[in-house]
């Protein structure tokens, strides 16, 4: 059994499209984000950076082992769509361009979208003071990212190629919104999003953590002194 810290987050989500997709038995632990459940003693013991999602899977590396090693904690999101993919043999090519291409699509959405997508959000939506320089600079970045996945799924089904990775489960939950609102400006990432929003298993993973999704999706609106503080000020930074 593996264990889905998390909410509804696009990291979380795209965690549990991919156990879904490869067909594990999980359960989801609830992340409350707002509540501070990221902040408490127990979830620093799995995480000290306290950020979900984690994973805590029951059958790790080493089970059956004599000291009774089994029990496999992992946080990142990206390391776990790895781990997931390895542990199942799904998900990710075997033949070495496509696996490698697969692999660049990933750290692309790790190291660009996700952080991008993040800023974008947080100086457009969630900060209190609203500054246009930085709304404008996150703002112009995400249209540059979503032209560059554009441009790659004009000329390719998928992000790695003719079949579906981990490297489209990575990206669907940050874009998807995006993919709606522009679908005139984007019609490669339009085609790509509703072809991927249609699977059963997709579905099922993007409702991780429902009771908070319209806070969260929405900008989180109506944040209180207390969430503030959690999220963006002492709470979240140790003061």
């Amino acid at each position: 059994m593996i264990t889905l810290y998390g909410g509804p987050t696009p990291n979380a989500r795209k965690v549990a499209i991919a156990l879904e997709e490869m067909g594990l038995a999980w359960r989801l632990e609830p992340i409350d984000i707002l509540a501070g459940d990221q902040l408490t003693p127990e979830f620093l013991a799995l995480n000290p950076n306290n950020k979900s999602p984690v994973i805590v899977d029951d059958d790790g590396p080493g089970s059956g082992g004599p000291d009774g090693a089994g029990r496999f904690v992992l946080n990142e999101s990206g390391a776990i769509l790895l781990y997931l993919a390895e542990k199942t043999g799904r998900l990710v090519p075997a033949e070495p361009r496509a696996r490698a291409l697969c692999h660049q699509w990933l750290m692309f959405q790790m190291s660009g979208v996700g952080p991008m997508f993040g800023q974008n959000a947080h100086f457009s939506s969630y900060a209190k003071d609203k500054h246009p320089y930085s709304i404008d600079r996150y703002a112009n970045e995400v249209s540059r990212l979503l032209r560059v996945l554009d441009g790659r799924l004009a000329a390719s089904r998928f992000l790695a190629g003719d079949d579906y990775t981990i490297a489209d489960i990575a990206t669907y939950p940050y874009t998807l919104r995006q993919a709606q609102a522009r679908h005139a400006d984007f019609p490669a990432l339009a085609r790509w999003s509703d072809e991927i929003g249609a699977r059963p298993a997709v579905q099922r993973g993007m409702e991780v953590g429902p009771a908070r999704r319209e806070t969260i999706e929405g900008g989180l609106s109506g944040l209180s002194d207390d969430q503030r503080s959690i999220l963006f000020g002492d709470r979240q930074y140790g003061g």
